[in-house]
């Protein structure tokens, strides 16, 4: 009674509830059960809490609560430069989820860049395409521009105050500088000593596509007229963008002594909007230091939602950088991610790809506690019409779509099935959004978003599955993203997707009382859809189409990861995933860092941490063809935004997991890393997990409940176990076997788990046994 992506069913949760509840139930338990637990059954055998325990309850001792406390820890995270970045993947990086900028050397000059982009500038021409038409376009950059030549720099990205630091030496003096971005206004502090003096020039850059690196523009394309410059009346300077297609750019920006802010403003279709928003943000920036004070409440707060501290330094340290990454690009009701985040460089994928790319930039935000960045979910919710406006004329009455790549509006058409187009990406974008919904139990989200979007996906599918003669549902020619060949049918990226999505609308129907019409075909489909193509290698691309050259996605196994229909809890599928994993590696050719991360967390899913962090490392190794570069951005023909924030998924995926229904505590934690503390850590149920490893044994285990919702715990203990709530009462709970138990939590409250006696209850960062030096260019 559990459905496909690990959730107990509506039913299951009865069962689950009516089990935990039940005298009977307690008096059948074999004693060696960890059997529940109450007053009333304070004898029965298993879980025994002393009288002392039952009588006091328990706290946390969390030493994360103090601002001194974090900036000490955050300060051992952080980027360094002790010289100047030349690219833009080795230099420093800010952004607020819309304003980005990336700080590096200006080619060929004695000067430094800072780049100025936003994620919500595009082109509005979806004639042209997603490439051309409907691209992520340029802003500018601006220069610091020293009198002498630059001999050094000294710079500090600090993550506790997501601000730029440091000083530039050169001949004739030395320039200190910070600079930071909030409430779309880059702000800089700039003082000049010696000869020195600030000198800053802001560059407009042409309204085209960053593709034209790689490709001519199709035919017809006519260029975005040249931008106009302006002084306002306060002496404000003004770059004004015009579009084609209609709409403008604002950048805007001001001096006053060593300060200088600018803000960027989009509009579409107004052409005059964006000026107004650009001058509007100035206006409330007021000056560094103001803006600085809202900017550093934020961060402070915001990184206070949970804690992870493991013993390698500079995993640790780039775990937590990722962190600052998604914040600085996304926030929900902002543009969803482009494949390059909010920092746009010369690069053939100036848009948002949607066949690996977004679904895999958003998985770290839940673990990591921080759905307010979720803007692929509010992206989805914002723009259902439009996926309506994607599938062909024919199908729009009930179904919904999305292309491979599109703008952030999804605005991109998806082919048909039986063409070999690529028809799945929408399903597993939802699969994201489900997610988002698992670990928050937020009913709106599963009602307005998940449920409607997910079943008109689904729906798209429907329309072309046919009945062979096996009785057998079949899909015609689908692409598996990316493989070279398209199956002649039965793609197993698409029949994985069919699965999960009648699965999800089953359940979901049920826990929105909805009585669908579509609950039958649903039912049908999960009943006679062909099984997966496999063959003695394992995992097909689809049928008469083995896996045979080498594969960057992991599109054909996503039975396996994320979606866990095919999971290591079932002994039978055992060999079939081990093998499939096996042959996707033993053709790494055309591999890249996804594929890394990816075998990564699944082989966490098998409990083999050790393995898991062996490819985790190969993504990190500068031997590799496309490593992790030195400020932990990635490159590939242009930038990809979405490897390193995967990387942070593996490692949670090596710290807890909370599919099939079940929390998984250190679940494959690598055999090196003795000791590990997780607080605050969300999962599915919308639990807040905190953990304690020391030694290699996990001490502790606290679980908060935000939703109510039934709690199954594989909790990796030896011996009795004392389970107790947060009034120091004893907790009921049943043993479900294989290292399993249920406990009855109640929404808001907390329990505690550990074993023998009780350990100290400390949520500290561990100890450094692997050191490492800092990310930047220390």
């Amino acid at each position: 009674m559990t459905s496909p992506q690990g959730n107990p069913s509506p039913v299951a949760r009865r069962v689950l509830l009516g089990t935990a509840l039940s005298g009977a139930a307690v008096a059948a338990l074999p004693a060696t059960a960890h059997a529940e637990q109450s007053v009333r059954a304070a004898g029965t055998e298993g879980v025994t809490p002393t009288a002392q325990s039952a009588r006091r309850p328990w706290k946390l001792r969390d030493t994360m609560t103090t601002d001194a406390a974090w900036e000490k820890f955050l300060r051992g995270q952080d980027l360094r430069w002790s010289r100047l970045p030349t690219l833009w993947h080795e230099g420093p990086f800010l952004g607020d989820g819309l304003l980005g900028s990336m700080v590096y050397q200006e080619p060929g000059a004695n000067q430094i860049r800072f780049t100025v982009q936003h994620g919500r500038v595009q082109d509005h021409r979806p004639e042209f395409g997603s490439g051309w038409g409907t691209c992520r376009l340029p802003v500018g950059h601006l220069t610091l521009e020293p009198v002498g030549t630059i001999t050094a720099v000294d710079w500090r990205l600090s993550l506790w105050n997501a601000e730029l630091t440091g000083t530039v030496t050169t001949t004739a003096g030395k320039l200190t500088l910070s600079a930071l971005i909030h409430d779309e206004v880059l702000a800089t502090r700039v003082t000049a000593t010696g000869g020195e003096k600030v000198t800053w020039t802001f560059h407009p850059e042409e309204a085209v596509s960053p593709r034209r690196i790689s490709e001519a523009p199709p035919a017809n394309y006519t260029a975005n007229p040249p931008w106009t410059t302006r002084t306002a009346a306060d002496g404000t300077k003004q770059v004004l963008q015009p579009l084609t297609s209609g709409g403008q750019t604002a950048t805007s920006y001001r001096r006053s002594g060593g300060e200088l802010l600018l803000s960027v403003g989009h509009s579409f279709p107004s052409d005059t909007a964006a000026e107004a928003d650009s001058l509007r943000n100035l206006r409330r920036a007021t000056s560094y230091s103001a803006l600085r004070r809202r900017h550093t409440s934020w961060w402070h707060a915001f990184y206070q939602k949970s804690f992870v501290s493991f013993p390698d330094q500079r995993l640790q340290s780039f775990h937590w950088i990722q962190l600052y990454k998604v914040a600085s690009a996304s926030r929900a009701g902002g543009p969803v991610m482009a494949t390059c985040g909010p920092w746009l460089e010369p690069t053939p994928w100036p848009a948002v790809w949607w066949n690996l790319n977004v679904q895999l930039e958003y998985w770290l935000i839940h673990g990591f506690n921080h759905l307010e960045l979720d803007s692929l979910a509010t992206t989805l919710r914002q723009n259902q019409e439009q996926l309506i406006a994607n599938v062909p004329a024919a199908y729009r009455s009930d179904s919904s779509g999305v292309g491979r790549s599109s703008d952030m509006f999804a605005n991109r058409g998806v082919g048909r099935p039986g063409t070999g187009a690529e028809t799945g990406d929408l399903t597993w974008a939802l699969h994201n959004v489900w997610l988002s919904y698992r670990h928050s139990m937020d009913t709106a989200l599963l009602r307005d978003t998940v449920y409607p979007v997910l079943r008109r996906a689904i729906n798209y599918y429907l329309h072309f599955l046919t009945a062979g003669s096996d009785g057998k549902l079949h899909l015609p020619s689908t692409l598996s993203p990316e493989y070279p060949v398209v199956p002649p049918q039965d793609t197993n990226y698409d029949l994985s997707l069919i699965r999960w999505g009648c699965q999800t609308l089953l359940e979901s129907a049920e826990l929105l009382g909805v009585d669908d019409e579509l609950k039958p075909r649903w039912q049908e489909v999960l009943a006679k859809l062909t099984p997966y193509p496999v063959d003695d290698n394992g995992f097909m691309i689809g049928a008469d189409t083995p896996y045979a050259q080498s594969h960057r996605h992991y599109s054909h196994l996503l039975m396996v990861y994320p979606l866990y229909l095919v999971n290591w809890d079932q002994p039978e599928s055992r060999d079939l995933i081990a093998k499939s994993l096996v042959h996707w590696h033993a053709l790494p050719g055309a591999h890249r860092g996804y594929s890394y991360t990816g075998a990564a967390s699944m082989y966490a899913m098998t409990g083999d941490g050790d393995t898991a962090i062996t490819y985790l490392r190969k993504f990190f190794d500068p031997t590799t063809r496309y490593p992790c570069r030195a400020n932990t951005h990635y490159t590939e023909a242009g930038p990809v935004i979405e490897t390193p924030l995967s990387a942070s998924q593996s490692l949670h995926d090596m710290f807890c997991q909370s599919w099939g229904g079940v929390i998984r505590v250190f679940p494959a934690v690598p055999s090196a890393w003795a000791d590990v503390t997780l607080h605050d850590f969300r999962t599915q149920g919308a639990f807040l997990v905190s953990a304690v490893r020391k030694k290699g044994t996990t001490r502790f285990i606290r679980i908060r409940s935000l939703a109510g919702e039934p709690l199954k715990l594989r909790h990796g203990l030896s011996g009795r176990l004392t389970v107790l709530l947060d009034d120091g009462s004893p907790a009921r709970t049943h043993d479900l076997g294989d290292g399993v138990i249920s406990i009855d939590l109640p929404k808001g409250r907390e329990v505690l788990i550990h074993s023998g006696s009780r350990p100290d209850l400390d949520i500290a960062p561990v100890a450094i046994s692997e050191p490492g030096a800092a990310w930047g260019l220390p």
